[in-house]
């Protein structure tokens, strides 16, 4: 008898003392503010991505690994400017094959054609 009070007594001071930790006292908070879910915006906003802005980018590291949003944000924002890149890429293509084809005395190749 005299142990299963001495158990109970001892378990109410643990609770105790986990209530008292979880839910603190005074002006102090116990629990630290979660961090924010972004950081910063790695990629320049004003100016189409260069090389050496793929090249420095590094993303914070979080609990498990990276945030998963802040890659995907970067690599959405990549794959749109590639695109928008081969898109130009492609109407300049085009444009520069329609002024060979159209202009007098083209019809020969040229030195760097033969």
């Amino acid at each position: 008898m005299l142990m299963f009070l001495f158990l109970v007594v001892a378990l109410a001071v643990v609770v105790a003392a986990v209530t008292l930790a979880v839910v603190g006292g005074g002006e102090s908070t116990p629990l630290p503010e979660a961090a924010p879910e972004r950081l910063s915006d790695p990629l320049p906003a004003d100016r189409p991505v260069g090389g050496a802005d793929v090249e420095s980018l590094r993303f914070p590291l979080a609990p498990r690994g990276y945030r998963m949003a802040e890659v995907d944000d970067a690599l959405g924002r990549l794959a749109a400017e590639l695109a928008e890149r081969d898109a130009r890429i492609a109407d300049l293509e085009s444009a520069l094959a329609g002024a060979r084809g159209t202009g007098p005395g083209l019809d020969e190749p040229g030195p760097e054609e033969a």
